[in-house]
């Protein structure tokens, strides 16, 4: 596929960007034995990732130069799949679900409120490298939509004025922590058990 790419540069040498010269040696190593004939390059970006927490910008140069392609294929890949990044992560994620159930129930506003309070886009890192916000798919949790998911914990239901206030606790700008083993520590109470069948007289 990335071998087939219709491009007039994936003949052409690709310019090295300049680097550390023992992390270019190093992701050299990661993909050496691959082959861009197998499609390999999943692979290699999972081995970069694993090693650095992120692939490299240094490292898209070699990665096209080893599958054949161009540096623009390369960075769409990245972009592509939600789990690679070519940033080191922030300290704290905070993931925003795109599910439909979400979206219907006004997910979007409390996107735009927490990029506003983490003040960093959808998919990036806040400029002090503290704050991530990261978009996932709907896992099944819709009866707590809108939600967010911070350190395997969903917040929700969520309206906008309280995701910025969960957002300012999450930054400890209101001198609040927020809740050490809620599942649900916005919103309604869990749904009761389901009432006993009743017996036919």
């Amino acid at each position: 596929m990335f071998s087939q790419a219709s491009h007039n540069s994936r003949l052409t040498p690709v310019e090295p960007v300049a680097g550390s010269t023992e992390l270019l040696a190093r992701i050299s190593e990661l993909i050496e034995d691959l082959s861009p004939d197998r499609v390999d390059l999943l692979k290699a970006f999972h081995r970069i990732q694993h090693e650095f927490g992120y692939v490299p910008r240094e490292a898209v140069p070699l990665l096209a130069g080893k599958f054949r392609t161009t540096p623009a294929i390369i960075f769409g890949t990245i972009d592509f799949y939600s789990e690679l990044r070519v940033a080191p992560a922030a300290e704290t994620t905070v993931e925003w679900c795109s599910g439909p159930a979400c979206l219907l129930k006004g997910s979007l506003n409390i996107r735009r409120a927490l990029e506003a309070v983490l003040e960093c886009e959808m998919n990036r890192t806040s400029a002090n490298g503290k704050f991530g916000l990261r978009l996932v798919q709907c896992d099944g949790t819709c009866h707590l939509a809108p939600l967010v998911r911070h350190e395997g914990r969903y917040t929700g239901p969520l309206t906008v004025s309280e995701s910025i206030e969960w957002a300012r606790r999450l930054k400890g700008e209101d001198g609040r922590a927020l809740p050490e083993d809620a599942s649900n520590p916005v919103g309604d109470e869990a749904p009761a058990e389901p009432a006993e069948p009743m017996e036919a007289e």
